[in-house]
């Protein structure tokens, strides 16, 4: 499929701030995080990742409807964007030595609102680089292409932490360097090619009738009963799917033990799952096309299921290298063709506010996981059950899911279901 420059421009931003999904949130900060003394369990990061979710959920609806005036939606993408670039660079100076834990989790959390902040407003610019009929393959292509180029500072920060030295923090903070800097300059093709095209003309009281506006679509939003569906199912699932990116280290470090577990490995593991992962979103897409999105997010739910109930049961760590490469023949997909899903049936000229709704659902969603297996180890004093209490809202989410009509009847009955 050939892409224009505007959704080459826009793909790119996809690889450089999947770099901070992989590099930071999955792999180097929960490592970093266990090396302070003072640090009773690298599953507490599940509450700091919580906190970060609660954040932007709460701001997210409210600068979606704002973001809708013309021009400002590219405002809001770069300070949050400057945001998460910053305060990524900041954690590479937070030294475990220094003991102060506590500021490491302060720069983790605004790093985590900026990724977030900024991902509200260029999962919008969707609508603005792309058209219906090419919105699945586009959103797909983002994420694979996004999988396969964080390999490249995530290879060159686990080359440099094996050289430096595994049980050393100084490689872990220059990856965290190297991670802002790739992130960056794959930021600077969307603010130069991508623009708003739809907009809402701007007018007085622009916040106050931001306000009503959200509070106008929050109060009608069941009339949009396709989107309104969505938003529940999707509410369920994507907590998982953002779980699991982010909990699997400190889960594979209880479960196996961190005196048993080859750190080195585990992270050359987290490189291969991304290499599948690459394709596979590419696959999803392309069999969108044949099958529709709904059946394949539907296929890469019951996949994330398998692997949960799958993973309760690992003892080695060929055993996550298998589990790593079941979830991420599902990762990409599930996550691009929910974004094309959503963006296919919301009026357009209104995508920042719905996607502040999207946004919403999935940041709410997502403190319930980290939590729920925070709190399962607390409470029973074994990592391995934790796993098991994300199930219950993937099944949630897919038996709503399952209620959506085909998208031939979204189509055809427009947004409102």
């Amino acid at each position: 499929m050939k892409v224009s420059k505007e959704e080459r421009s826009w793909i790119l931003y996809d690889c450089g701030n999947s770099a901070y999904s992989m590099t930071v949130t999955t792999a180097l900060l929960p490592i970093v995080f266990g090396m302070f003394e003072n640090v009773g369990n690298s599953m507490d990061l599940g509450y700091f990742n919580s906190l970060a979710s609660i954040l932007i959920a709460v701001i997210s609806p409210i600068l979606g409807t704002l973001a809708d005036y013309k021009d400002k939606k590219k405002r809001f993408f770069l300070f949050f964007a400057l945001v998460g670039l910053l305060s990524t660079l900041s954690l590479a100076f937070v030294s475990p030595a220094s003991g102060q834990w506590q500021l490491l989790v302060l720069f983790y959390v605004l790093s985590a609102v900026g990724f977030a902040g900024s991902n509200i407003f260029y999962d919008s610019f969707l609508v603005d680089v792309t058209s219906d009929d090419r919105m699945d393959r586009v959103s797909s292509r983002g994420f694979a292409f996004g999988y396969i180029s964080s390999v490249i500072p995530f290879g060159i920060s686990l080359a440099l932490i094996f050289v430096l030295g595994m049980d050393e923090a100084i490689g872990y903070q220059v990856g965290f360097i190297i991670t802002a800097l790739w992130w960056g300059l794959l930021t600077v093709p969307m603010l130069r090619d991508v623009r708003q095209r739809y907009y809402i003309e701007p007018e007085a009281q622009p916040v106050v009738k931001s306000f009503k506006r959200l509070g106008q679509t929050f109060k009608h939003i069941r009339e949009y009963k396709t989107v309104f569906i969505f938003l529940i199912a999707y509410f369920c699932y994507i907590d998982g799917v953002d779980t699991i990116i982010k909990m699997v280290v400190p889960y594979a470090e209880s479960v196996l033990g961190a005196d048993s577990l080859d750190t080195f490995v585990l992270l050359g593991i987290l490189l291969v799952i991304q290499i599948i992962a690459f394709p596979c979103a590419i696959l999803y897409g392309n069999l969108a096309k044949k099958y529709s999105a709904r059946t394949m997010i539907i296929v890469g739910i019951v996949t994330y299921i398998i692997s949960c109930g799958a993973a309760f049961f690992i003892s080695s760590i060929w055993h996550i290298f298998m589990l790593g490469a079941l979830i991420g023949s599902a990762q990409g997909g599930i996550q691009a063709l929910s974004r094309s899903y959503y963006g296919k049936i919301i009026p357009k000229e209104r995508s920042n506010e719905f996607f502040g709704f999207y946004n919403i659902f999935g940041k709410f969603a997502a403190i319930i996981g980290p939590f729920l297996m925070s709190l399962t180890t607390t409470l029973t004093g074994n990592a391995r059950f934790s796993i098991l209490s994300i199930i219950p809202l993937f099944i949630a989410g897919l038996l709503v899911f399952m209620v959506l009509p085909r998208e031939k009847a979204v189509h055809a009955d427009g947004v409102r279901g």
